[in-house]
């Protein structure tokens, strides 16, 4: 770190410096308050040791001086005087701590250390949020998504509740999180996804519930409505909520409040509600398995991602904010993309959209050592991206192939979607595939997807 030390005497000032420099410390040290003062106005400091009384210029007027020009910096007091009162006035000037004189030399050492472990952690806490920035942007400057910003914009501010429409991977939290950034709201942006969990458990998680609501609730539960208040609620994958849960949902957005599982006392609530769904919702109304009238609360305001195939002109600039993302994650450098591969990843198809297109963005940072990626490295990926969609894809017109084949080939190509859009979770499939645990786990084994 680089650390100021200011102080009349001499031979502290040149303690101080040995005994932080011996732990490879940047140190500036000074006699008196107005060259350091000075010295703050030309540089940077991650901390420093101020002596109270010092001729000319005090100890507490070079505290104010520097907090106001570097009011991060963490400045300890250093006194000969077991003063209360300017212990009080340094700490309510914006002092970090106080020490006495005879300087303690492993007190020094302790003050540093702990100055730099919080810079640590806020240094982390610092890459998290650029991270999480990173991740959650809206790329893209075609036609199609300038029209859908546009649609953001004008519908975010109001209250209206949204139903976003938009197949695997294009990007349907995203809108989501952006409605809640420009919408004003305060609240958290929460989100549950609807086909993750059974019936029981998305009750729990939506209205909470009371302890000893039901075997295992020991103690009170706040659901997310109640978590959002004044923010946010994505109901993500809507299309897969079971129709009981629907039917309860529908009450809370009629009478706008919630009462929790195992409780007599609804509650009123302010939560903006987003719903998204990869499902034509009117389809599943007319095979009776999403309720009309829950539709039309929803579908105040509809919204439509376009797949990517549809925005092609945006891969230029998805890829290069991908690579990005992968470096600052990794702190790396980030790589360079040839034009020609750029262009490659421009004829793709596409089916898994963005999700797909940061998967392999991402691998192409995994697996390549050098600075440039090449069309060889992206044709290579790409081509087998395509080849497993292609297996993936359902076809009956095999004449080569007995009956049971065939089926058996529909049944595998099933699971193998389902378990992937699932990343895994077998209980999230069983739901999905309206199948018990027990049989799909046999299935899964049958067909040897791990």
């Amino acid at each position: 770190m680089r650390i100021l030390v200011v102080d009349d005497d001499k031979n502290i000032v040149e303690s101080l410096r040995w005994l932080l420099q011996k732990d490879h410390h940047d140190v500036r040290a000074y006699t008196n308050g107005e060259q350091a003062v000075e010295a703050v106005n030309k540089e940077t400091f991650d901390m420093a040791f101020c002596d109270v009384v010092m001729p000319g210029m005090s100890g507490l007027k070079v505290l104010e001086n520097v907090l106001t020009v570097q009011p991060n910096l963490r400045v300890v007091m250093i006194s000969g005087q077991s003063d209360i009162s300017t212990a009080v006035n340094a700490t309510k000037l914006g002092a970090y701590d106080f020490l006495e004189k005879p300087i303690n030399p492993e007190k020094v050492v302790l003050e540093v250390q702990k100055i730099e472990e919080q810079r640590r952690v806020e240094a982390e806490v610092d890459n998290l949020r650029t991270i999480v920035d990173l991740d959650y942007q809206m790329i893209g400057s075609s036609p199609k998504m300038l029209e859908l910003r546009d649609i953001i914009a004008r519908a975010a501010p109001s209250d209206g509740r949204i139903l976003i429409y938009g197949e695997n991977g294009s990007g349907k939290e995203l809108v989501a999180r952006d409605i809640h950034k420009q919408s004003g709201r305060h609240g958290l942006f929460l989100q549950l996804n609807c086909a993750a969990l059974p019936k029981e458990l998305i009750e729990s998680e939506l209205f909470g519930y009371e302890k000893g609501a039901f075997t295992g609730a020991h103690k009170k539960k706040t659901g997310l409505i109640e978590e959002a208040e004044g923010g946010t609620l994505l109901l993500d994958e809507i299309g897969d909520m079971a129709p009981e849960t629907q039917a309860k949902v529908l009450r809370v957005l009629q009478e706008n409040e919630v009462t929790p599982v195992g409780s007599t006392k609804p509650k009123k609530f302010n939560v903006r509600i987003i719903s998204a769904t990869n499902k034509d919702l009117t389809r599943e109304i007319e095979a009776g398995h999403f309720r009309e009238d829950l539709y039309f609360r929803l579908n105040v305001v509809p919204i439509t991602v376009p797949p990517l195939r549809e925005r092609r002109q945006d891969i230029p600039e998805l890829v290069h904010h991908f690579l990005n993302v992968y470096a600052v994650k990794n702190g790396k450098r980030p790589k360079k993309l040839q034009h020609e591969a750029v262009e490659l990843l421009k004829e793709h198809s596409w089916p898994g959209n963005i999700r797909e297109l940061k998967n392999i963005v991402e691998r192409l940072g995994i697996m390549i050592s050098g600075e440039e990626i090449t069309a060889s490295d992206v044709e290579s990926l790409v081509s087998t991206s395509a080849k497993m969609h292609k297996q993936n894809n359902i076809s009956p017109n095999d004449g080569h192939r007995s009956l049971k084949e065939q089926i058996n080939g529909f049944e595998h190509t099933i699971l193998r979607k389902t378990f992937d859009t699932c990343d895994g979770n077998v209980s999230r499939m069983a739901n999905m595939l309206r199948t018990d645990r027990a049989n799909l786990h046999k299935k899964l084994r049958k067909y040897g997807i791990k």
